[in-house]
């Protein structure tokens, strides 16, 4: 451990992560049974494998909201395919008013802040510092998932683990264990799951073309470009494939029916990340995976050899800069809950009374043969703008204390073509994620916080920035009994709205235009904030072009600079303040003080005239 300190001192530099972060919760039992391999048990409230998005969301708003958690993570660094390892877009609704917030929005804003040029090594350890400044959280990387201990009364007791750098075994013992993997390793306890595509009769899904078998959509590996201003011939090793013009002679018709999009290899540079380069499908993309892997390298570097010396030039100004070796997966394994998320309930809207998130992607659905397949590869049908996702998907049907976040929800195959985008599965992450610490609070399973508590989940999740489809947050209570409040901040509507503008404009150092009073004092410790960070379709994706040198500006209608001031006994006292506000949502506290009025007032924006502000509830 003091190695470990040591090493994660010098991790001080720019995030301010602090090394007190590795003291991590959980009890730790230490043995060594030879001279290599070390022997750890852990114990945990909430035990998460997979850390991807899903994963690092799930594990940040447990830890946050009161649960001990062991984060277990077989790659070097956290964000599975939104990672430096796998480089996927992290996409999600389709609509600027409707993009997805929480911890998500979180990371992306730090990424813009530390990370300007947007260099996904950095971006790796944005997440990182994230996951590792929370004290609650204990974080494995490198480490396997190899087994589940059950327990007599058949929920999960612990989860067996190895760390290849390290060589040490784990034992893992938790409350609550979610799977955020994809590949859902937690089957190992008998946890009910489907895979490939259904019969289209089973659930009367018209848009399920084929069914009944194992197939699946693919994985791909992507390219990264790189400007040049000198063009030269790109050599493809020998194993590679080595296409021509014949390759790819086929017709591209455009689809004639209303709200239907084919999708087809794009075999130009500009704006091309490369998804369609994909594989698999017809194979066991867990099993398969090395043979997966080798096919999708022959063809990427034969698709890029192709491209860069074609005659007519189309890449002479952009080089090859980095290609994957590790295969970003859409679908494998998908567990049962007890409600599952069909084509049905996507195009409905997903009205659900127990509704924990939403998604807003097409019903995306690949074809198994992928890149080898003439003509339309995929498939995209509209969706509403938005539709439900809800808690009943989060949680096995049969094993009492197993929840999944990700792409292996509760899901038929065509409902997963809608859900497995990075930003939806990051919202799951966040939703099953808060329904474990509820669980572990009131010590009882998650069917119990269905029953129960959804209710109360569903506020915490609002309050947390997370929207959820056809309701609004709650305003604070001291908020909605004050005077002087503007009618926009006490909507609970915490984004703009397709009719105009919400919230309320502020030009810094106005020291009147936001101002609450009570008739007698109250007592007051803190304020909810959130500030507009620029809610905009794909506007924080990271590039698809490496090594640029535009840097990504922070939202400049967000506070920079804040504070808050209380009227103690007829004179103002400032409370809080903050000269260098990154985040879109803000809670912040201060020793509770007896005061007749509160006020904010902004110091500083990141570039605009005035800031725009969503909400300011008193607390």
């Amino acid at each position: 451990m003091k190695a470990i300190r040591i090493i994660l001192a010098g991790l001080t530099l720019w995030m301010g992560i602090s090394v007190t972060a590795l003291a991590q919760s959980g009890s730790m039992k230490t043995e060594k049974n030879s001279e290599t391999v070390t022997n750890v048990t852990l114990n945990a409230d909430l035990v998460v494998c997979g850390g991807g998005l899903a994963g690092v969301c799930a594990a940040v708003s447990a830890a946050r909201h009161g649960a001990n958690v062991v984060l277990v993570q077989d790659r070097p660094v956290l964000g599975g395919n939104a990672s430096s390892e796998m480089r996927m877009g992290i996409v999600g609704v389709l609509h600027d008013e409707d993009v997805e917030a929480g911890i998500l929005e979180e990371l992306q804003l730090k990424n813009f802040y530390y990370n300007p040029l947007q260099r996904y090594t950095l971006w790796d350890d944005v997440i990182y510092s994230t996951v590792v400044s929370e004290p609650r959280i204990k974080l494995l990387l490198n480490t396997s998932v190899e087994d589940v201990v059950m327990a007599p009364d058949g929920r999960i007791a612990a989860v067996k683990a190895w760390n290849i750098n390290a060589y040490t075994r784990y034992v893992i013992n938790g409350k609550i264990f979610a799977d955020c993997t994809g590949d859902g390793i937690l089957r190992l306890s008998g946890a009910r799951f489907r895979r490939g595509r259904e019969f289209p009769e089973e659930f009367g899904e018209d848009k399920l073309q084929q069914g009944g078998d194992a197939r699946t959509m693919g994985n791909s590996i992507l390219l990264q470009l790189r400007k040049t201003t000198e063009n030269h011939p790109f050599h493809a090793p020998e194993w590679a494939y080595h296409f021509t013009d014949a390759d790819f002679d086929y017709d591209t018709p455009k689809s004639t029916i209303k709200g239907v999009k084919f999708n087809y290899k794009r075999l130009y540079p500009k704006n091309n990340n490369f998804w369609w380069i994909e594989f698999g499908g017809n194979l066991d993309t867990v099993f398969d995976a090395p043979d997966i892997q080798y096919e999708l390298k022959r063809i990427a570097y034969g698709v890029w050899e192709y491209m860069k010396n074609h005659p007519d030039g189309r890449c002479k100004d952009y080089d090859l800069d980095w290609i994957g070796s590790l295969p970003g997966k859409r679908e494998s394994t998908r567990f049962i809950g007890p409600h599952i998320l069909t084509q049905h309930d996507v195009l409905s809207g997903g009205h659900f009374e127990d509704v924990v998130a939403y998604g807003g992607w097409t019903l995306d659905d690949h074809d198994p043969d992928a890149f080898h397949k003439k003509g339309r590869i995929s498939v995209e049908y509209t969706t509403p703008r938005v539709f439900g996702i809800p808690f009943d998907c989060l949680y096995s049907v049969n094993v009492p204390n197993l929840m999944f976040a990700g792409r292996d929800i509760s899901c038929t195959h065509m409902g997963l073509s809608a859900t497995r985008v990075m930003a939806t599965c990051a919202l799951l992450g966040q939703a099953m994620g808060t329904g474990a610490a509820l669980s572990v609070r009131y010590g009882e399973m998650p069917a119990d916080v269905r029953k129960n508590h959804i209710a109360e989940l569903q506020d915490m999740l609002e309050d947390d920035d997370c929207m959820l489809p056809y309701r609004w947050r709650k305003v604070s209570d001291l908020t909605l009994k004050a005077a002087g409040v503007p009618e926009n901040l006490l909507n609970g509507i915490d984004r703009n709205r397709d009719d105009g503008d919400n919230g309320v404009w502020m030009n810094p150092g106005d020291e009147t235009s936001v101002v609450y009073t009570w008739k007698k004092p109250v007592t007051l410790s803190g304020a909810r904030l959130v500030f507009d960070s620029e809610l905009k379709v794909r506007s924080k994706r990271m590039r698809k072009l490496e090594a640029t040198t535009e840097r990504a500006p922070m939202p400049s209608v967000m506070a920079r600079g804040f504070h808050i001031d209380v009227m103690v006994k007829g004179s103002w006292q400032t409370v809080y303040s903050d000269s260098e506000n990154i985040l879109r949502l803000r809670k912040v506290s201060f020793a509770p003080v007896k005061a007749s009025a509160m006020r904010l007032v902004i110091d500083s924006t990141w570039g605009a005239e005035q800031a725009h502000v969503f909400a300011f509830d008193a607390l």
